[in-house]
């Protein structure tokens, strides 16, 4: 992962962190959005009986993908130096 250089003429570490949590904060949001939003097996029965399994599966690929986001961004804050 490619992490900033803290030096004079770059932006300030507060400032970084600041974004990276404000960025952070919003996936939490998203994250519980989603969660919300999950399937509910009686909208897909009249698909099939296998409907509601394949929205799941969607479903998680989504989130799978928003918290792979978020531990990136955790892991770019815990990379900047100290």
């Amino acid at each position: 992962m490619m992490t900033p250089t803290i030096h004079l003429n770059g932006t300030p570490k507060e400032r970084l962190l600041e974004q990276i949590e404000n960025a952070y904060g919003k996936l939490g949001e998203a994250i519980k959005a989603l969660a919300n939003a999950a399937p509910n097996g009686r909208d897909y029965y009249p698909q099939g009986s296998d409907a509601i399994y394949r929205a799941q599966d969607e479903h998680s690929a989504r989130m799978k993908k928003l918290l792979e986001v978020r531990k990136e961004l955790e892991d770019l804050a815990n990379a900047l130096p100290v």
